[in-house]
């Protein structure tokens, strides 16, 4: 018996539903950071072994604020997940429920697909009388499918959460190829790429504030070279990252270059420009332009 579906990861920003994703999957496709809304786009994981295939869909955190254009774009990218998938795993970063938590337990009153909750980094609470309470209190709240404790970094209980999934999938062939791993381009993996050391290497709030375009794209037989525009929306923010004497941009292409070499395989020419487009992400049609698509 096979089965296959799509299971979709949901929580509030920043709780490791990224994370979890590329160690699920067994290979890293989806970028990471400690900042909220790393995230930006729907992005599939897929994994196939002998039991069938599970199509992880991971989505930007759910916020709460709709205040900008990017706001919205992320919720309703968000949001889009629970249309079309057979399980949903709702991502916790902590044993107890916090404010956030409460525009997720309204959107899943009418869910009709199983849920089941993930509660993430318990490597951090080695003492059980911490998480027992709260998967009581969980159970008491929600009628959740199945409780289970994980650490998406460390590897806990993985296993147990993807039998977990797997049981509850529908019977079906596998819609993707066993080779594929995920829906996204290489092109668009180069971006995302760039944008995670950028958010990484930036201290302030300037990550919210950019964005990575690529104008090139040419893979030949022992070369990638890629040409990408950071777009940022002042002045004063080109300078911050190009940096000191171009220090911080060479910096943040030479971490770049090498994590999209591991990812390519060969080697790869990465050249990239800072420019400035005033405003677009409080700009519904720039954000369209720059590849902030509806699914």
């Amino acid at each position: 018996m096979t089965k296959a579906g799509y299971v979709g990861l949901i929580g509030r920003p920043n709780v490791g539903k990224s994370t979890l994703l590329n160690h699920l999957i067994g290979q890293k496709i989806s970028i990471t950071s400690r900042r909220p809304q790393t995230t930006r786009h729907r992005i599939l994981g897929i994994r196939t072994t002998e039991g069938g295939q599970a199509i992880y869909v991971d989505t930007p955190g759910l916020d709460a604020s709709e205040r900008r254009a990017m706001n919205r774009y992320l919720n309703r990218t968000a949001q889009s997940v629970l249309a079309g998938v057979d399980v949903v795993v709702w991502v916790v970063d902590r044993p107890a429920w916090q404010p956030e938590d409460a525009l997720l337990f309204e959107r899943l009153k009418a869910v009709p697909m199983p849920i089941i909750l993930a509660i993430n980094k318990v490597d951090k609470y080695p003492d059980k009388s911490v998480v027992l309470p709260f998967l009581q209190a969980a159970l008491d709240r929600f009628p959740f499918a199945e409780l289970i404790p994980v650490s998406a970094l460390r590897d806990i209980n993985l296993d147990r959460l993807e039998a977990s999934i797997m049981q509850r999938l529908p019977e079906g062939e596998p819609i993707f190829t066993q080779e594929q791993i995920t829906d996204r381009s290489l092109r668009f993996l180069a971006a995302e790429f760039i944008r995670e050391k950028l958010t990484r290497s930036l201290d302030q709030e300037l990550p919210h504030a950019l964005t990575v375009e690529i104008e090139q794209f040419r893979e030949d037989p022992a070369i990638t070279r890629i040409s990408a525009v950071i777009w940022v929306e002042r002045e004063g923010q080109k300078v911050i990252v190009i940096g000191k004497k171009g220090e911080m941009l060479k910096k943040i292409g030479q971490q770049a270059r090498l994590a999209l070499e591991k990812l390519l395989g060969q080697k790869v020419y990465l050249n990239l420009w800072v420019k400035v487009k005033k405003g677009w992400s409080d700009n519904a049609r720039a954000l369209q332009g720059l590849g902030y698509h509806d699914d």
